[in-house]
């Protein structure tokens, strides 16, 4: 217990399993956590005493069924071993912490999702801007950026990391900026230091610099990097050679959206129970390479046309060469994970059996590589070129293993024969035994003339040749007697003996001598890492391709035609999630949708509730984000300007935990809309306004509208509104649009046609919808006889009357002016000559100041 002790005191924040014999063993707190997360039976050491305490242990062998199960639940697991041999030592045994196992750094395959990336995040707080990085220890991935605390904030959304370290000192800014929902490890602040970070990578990496990386510009990413290798180092994980560079997350290169936008389109995650997201539509990977990569294309659509072309042009031509694509397919199926199998090799936790299915996934590209290259299409004649058929590293593991080798190398077996002649010389002594004793027995039957002889072993005597008592006065003396038995002796010889040490011997060195020319063969392998990674991020890109054809051949996607454009025209678009969920034979109403900067920039939907607004809004940004992802998009024809932003602000959430209401996080999110807006975004806006009263939220939605009208990029928007008063904008600027979600009025009730119809629409149907969802009767009439007396006592035409008076004081406020007022030329002469680039803030306020008295002397004088 006061080496336990000692060893704790080094990891106080993890839980420590400690190796006693065949057992791992957990005390204490340590002992009540493991009980209750494991399930196992929780005991008591050392009963009524000072030293009691609690003990929950496990047997080792068990350890990659209980370890998973602990990292799941967010723990730190220390893992301390007997570092010495017991029979070698008459004290106790040396043993010591030969693993931290976290969330973030795991590489049990029980922890692990085949076709989801483990992040380990740092964040680090600069001057300006924060710094983020992201490594992936079973995969190698290794990837850092730095911007402001909204752009962290999606990197994160988006990677979902398993853990993230962050400095003790900026605990408090952390939590308030990001939240508790990631597993968050603090760290000493003295890691977070430039000349520290700098010093371990270029040590780790073994450069001069890192301008080779193309990361030297980001201060603050290098020191989140150079903490995310400290911390590797710190939980015993020092074989890190399949850690071969770092790159920059190139935030312009790819489409801008804000964690709001991400939750929004539930394009991999949603807060509804059992909800379908887009990911789980679109993902036809089938390795895990291509899982994983498909949703990194997802996190980061791009933004270069050129470079969305090729993705489009090599799923045409899958589609197109049908036969070649399903051949191709055939083969990725064969592959297994294998950047996380050389990752194994090089941190030297792999197995035989895993060994060979890395030689099998390997075997399995070359006839890609062959139909890639003879393929007519540019791009995927390059993936076959550049694809590594890796013949000496395959020939090399055929020759050395057993195509049927172990998971254990310790079971035997693993090395194939004829690879060395020692080893298949001891293997024919230990298990050619039966031969051998066939042959004994032969000739001890002869001599002693019993017929019934018999030779066995057990684990207590070894071999021993067994005697029945009737024949017992025919053995000869030189046999000794070892064990009687109620109707039989039990006696050895001297050649038994020598034989039995003989095979002991052999067995021992056949055990030896496979682990050691295993662990020569993964040593080797070393070299082979760069190779089979560029594999494996190929094969991933060619999955990613090959399910976007196959997507577009199940759901009849079509090829979008990107422009550099400002316009976005979609014809007959469908939503892709909602239109798979649909019960069979019910078809998905598609709609069209136009908007430019000078005729069509925004469009006002009006309709009633369930009428299918919020979908058209979503499957609009999904269109574009598919279609920038390079994938095939769920239309009838789609035309798309590059969008470099999309902005979505759908449906209603409160964030009580920080102390918000619906319609603050409401305004939050809008005012992120707006404040960040530029000529290529998409805007998409649902009920903005509805979280507070009807005069409140609908001038708050009419001047949004109007603010995105008059802002000089013109972003594109859909904006989907109960307000009917809105209909009235069209009147006053030119670029509004309106339109509705048709709706045909039955009898009793409301047919929704679902289809986007230019024109406003007049009524809400709130109460048929009500009725639909099986409120009482009694609650209906009563709100029929509500609804008629508001609308008599607050007529739109009187709302609408407002609105238009507040605009016609707005012109009486402009006609102030004359435009051929000598007063207005001076003004316009005056702004034209600041020379922005050296006016200083002083100045600039001093200027518009006398601008202002100018004017305020004009209009008092007017007056």
């Amino acid at each position: 217990m006061k080496q336990y002790n000692a060893i704790k005191a080094k990891y106080p924040d993890a839980l420590l399993l400690f190796r006693v014999g065949d057992f791992y063993e957990t005390f204490g707190e340590d002992a009540i956590r493991s009980a209750a997360i494991l399930n196992i039976v929780l005991t008591k050491r050392g009963n009524g005493s000072d030293q009691e305490t609690a003990l929950a242990g496990f047997p080792h062998h068990s350890l990659n069924t209980y370890l998973p199960k602990l990292v799941k639940a967010g723990e730190r697991v220390a893992i301390c071993d007997q570092l010495e041999d017991p029979k070698q030592t008459k004290t106790i045994v040396k043993r010591g912490v030969t693993e931290l196992v976290t969330p973030g750094v795991a590489l049990n395959d029980e922890v692990l999702q085949s076709k989801t990336n483990n992040f380990l995040a740092a964040v680090h707080y600069g001057k300006k801007n924060q710094g983020v990085a992201f490594l992936d220890v079973s995969t190698g991935e290794f990837l850092i950026a730095q911007g402001d605390v909204a752009h962290i904030d999606k990197l994160l959304q988006n990677f979902r990391p398993s853990e993230i370290l962050v400095s003790k000192a900026k605990k408090q800014t952390y939590e308030q900026d990001f939240g508790t929902e990631y597993h968050a490890f603090y760290m000493e602040d003295w890691v977070f230091k430039p000349d520290y970070a700098n010093e371990t990578l270029q040590e780790h990496f073994e450069t001069a610099s890192l301008k080779g990386f193309g990361v030297d510009h980001l201060p603050e990413g290098i020191i989140a990097a150079g903490v995310v290798l400290h911390y590797l180092g710190e939980t015993q994980h020092k074989k890190l050679e399949h850690i071969t560079s770092i790159q920059r997350i190139a935030e312009d290169e790819y489409i801008w959206m804000d964690r709001f936008t991400i939750r929004n389109l539930e394009l991999y995650g949603s807060t509804s129970f059992q909800a379908v997201t887009l990911l789980d539509v679109i993902d036809k990977t089938i390795s895990p390479m291509g899982g994983r990569m498909l949703k990194r294309w997802l996190a980061l659509p791009l933004k270069n046309k050129e470079a969305i072309d090729k993705r489009h042009e090599v799923v045409e031509y899958f589609i197109e060469q049908e036969q070649l694509h399903q051949k191709i397919r055939h083969q990725i199926k064969q592959i297994g994970d294998i950047e996380r199998l050389i990752s194994k090799i090089a941190t030297g936790k792999v197995n035989p059996r895993e060994v060979i299915q890395l030689k099998n996934s390997l075997e399995a590209i070359v006839p890609i590589k062959a139909q890639a290259q003879h393929s007519e299409n540019t791009a995927l004649k390059k993936i076959g070129e550049t694809l590594h058929d890796c013949e000496v590293l395959r020939s090399k593991i055929k020759e050395t293993l057993n195509e049927e080798a172990p998971v254990n190398i310790l079971k035997g077996n693993a090395i194939a024969e004829g690879y060395l002649d020692e080893l298949d010389e001891l293997r024919n002594i230990a298990f050619s035994g039966k031969d051998y004793l066939d042959k004994m027995l032969e000739r001890e039957t002869e001599a002693t003339g019993i017929t019934s002889l018999k030779i066995a072993s057990n684990n207590v005597f070894g071999y021993y040749i067994e005697v029945r008592n009737t024949h017992r006065d025919k053995v000869p003396e030189t046999w000794i007697r070892k064990q009687t038995l109620v109707n039989a002796e039990r006696y050895i010889t001297e050649e038994l003996k020598e034989y039995e040490a003989k095979i002991l011997g052999a067995e021992e060195k056949i055990l030896e001598l496979e682990q050691r020319l295993f662990q020569e063969l993964i040593v080797w392998m070393n070299s082979y890492i760069k190779p089979v990674q560029e594999n494996a991020i190929l094969i991933g890109q060619l999955d990613c391709l090959s399910s976007f054809a196959q997507l577009a051949i199940d759901n009849s996607y079509v090829r979008p035609v990107m422009e550099t454009s400002y316009d976005l025209e979609i014809k007959d678009g469908r939503h892709p999630v909602i239109e798979k969920q649909l019960p069979i034979g019910e078809p998905y109403i598609s709609n069209d949708v136009f908007l430019d900067r000078e005729q069509q920039q925004i469009i006002m939907i009006t309709g009633p509730n369930m009428s299918g607004k919020s979908a058209i809004l979503r499957q609009t940004a999904l269109i574009v984000l598919l279609a920038q992802m390079g994938s095939f998009v769920p239309a009838a024809s789609a035309r798309i300007g590059i969008v470099d932003k999309i902005f979505t602000r759908v449906g209603a959430s409160d964030n009580i935990s920080m102390g918000e209401s619906t319609f603050m996080v409401e305004m939050n999110e809008t005012a992120n809309i707006l404040n960040n807006i530029s000529d290529r975004s998409l805007v998409l806006l649902d009920e903005i306004g509805r979280g507070t009263s009807t005069y409140d939220g609908i001038s708050i939605a009419w001047a949004i509208s109007e603010f995105l009208h008059e802002h000089p990029t013109k972003p594109k928007t859909l904006f989907a509104t109960h307000y009917h008063e809105l209909n009235e904008m069209c009147e006053t600027f030119n670029r509004i649009k309106n339109f509705n979600v048709s709706v045909k009025e039955l009898k009793d009730n409301v047919l929704f046609v679902r289809k986007l119809v230019p024109g406003g629409s007049e009524h809400s149907f709130g109460i048929h919808v009500a009725k639909m969802a099986g409120m009482p009767q009694q609650v209906l009439h009563r709100a029929n006889k509500m609804l008629k007396k508001l609308e008599k006592s607050h007529s739109s035409e009187e709302l609408t009357d407002k609105i238009k008076k507040v605009q016609e004081d707005d012109e009486m406020q402009l006609s102030f002016f004359n435009l051929d007022d000598p007063l207005l030329e001076e003004i316009k002469e005056e702004i034209i000559d600041i020379d922005i680039d050296t006016l200083t803030p002083v100045e600039a306020l001093m200027k518009l100041n006398e601008i202002k008295r100018l004017l305020t002397s004009n209009k008092a004088s007017k007056v």
